[in-house]
């Protein structure tokens, strides 16, 4: 038996990932931040610690506490919070923004993690419990996509790649050769809104990780969530890369999938 710490923010996914740890028999201590975390998660793990945003030096004094040597990052923390709460910081959390000099998500999350280091905390990879959420190559709904359509993801694929490359994002949308939105700090959701707002009789959405990802940090992640934007907008394609991304409530996804014509698939 394993005690492992869980640092979470919003959305499903630290709430999949206690099930599964403590299936597996681990237990687990979750730090969540107030009006990010879903209370739900504080029924599902074994001790469940409230912390405000930004209140990094307590975060370490309570993981210290309870002896915690390994912690994983799971969950959404919007843009919004990290432009507009810098108040909010504490004198650890500032240092750590200083440092790395920008506000990218794997340039946050990598300070976080060397800082946790100096006191004897790993941040380690969450897929090694997480393996059964992370999809292989094929097509996975009975909807498959038309010759135009995957010629638009392998059009798109080596570009979304590129663009990744940069930290920008990790979603674009492709209709006709041609990229008509981009993910910036906005996110995918937003992304997938502008594209359906630019064309007609539908568009492909493609995701992928960092050419050089750090299974660590922002693992790029799919759930109905994200199909149901591109259900609003029009979309037909869901292409995501295989071995580098989580996909989550999976049947659910591929029932509405097929229920409104769009194809989903592993590249």
């Amino acid at each position: 038996m394993a005690r492992i710490g869980l640092v979470a923010g919003s959305g499903k996914l630290p709430i999949i990932f206690s099930d599964i740890a403590k299936a597996n028999g681990d237990e687990v201590i979750a730090f969540g931040i107030k009006g990010i975390t879903d209370a739900e998660l504080e029924k599902c793990v074994d001790k469940m610690h409230w912390l405000v945003w930004g209140d990094l030096k307590k975060a370490m004094m309570l993981l210290l506490m309870e002896r915690i040597k390994r912690i994983v990052l799971l969950g959404k923390i919007s843009k919004e919070m990290v432009f507009k709460q810098t108040d909010n910081l504490d004198t650890e959390a500032k240092a750590v923004m200083v440092k790395i000099g920008d506000k990218k998500d794997y340039s946050i999350l990598s300070g976080v993690a060397s800082t946790l280091k100096k006191v004897g905390v790993e941040v380690i990879d969450p897929t090694v419990y997480l393996k059964t959420l992370v999809p292989v190559k094929g097509v996975l709904t009975e909807h498959e996509p038309s010759a135009l359509e995957m010629a638009a993801v392998k059009y798109g694929f080596s570009i979304a790649r590129e663009l990744a490359k940069f930290d920008i994002g990790q979603t674009i949308a492709v209709k006709d050769r041609t990229i008509i939105a981009v993910e910036a700090a906005e996110g995918t959701d937003e992304t997938i809104s502008r594209a359906g707002k630019l064309v007609k009789d539908g568009f492909v959405v493609i995701k992928v990780a960092r050419p050089y990802q750090d299974m660590r940090f922002d693992i790029p992640l799919v759930g109905p969530d994200t199909l149901s934007s591109i259900e609003r907008a029009g979309g037909t394609v869901l292409a995501l890369e295989s071995g580098k991304t989580l996909l989550i409530e999976k049947e659910e996804l591929i029932k509405r999938a097929d229920a409104n014509d769009i194809s989903v698939v592993i590249v």
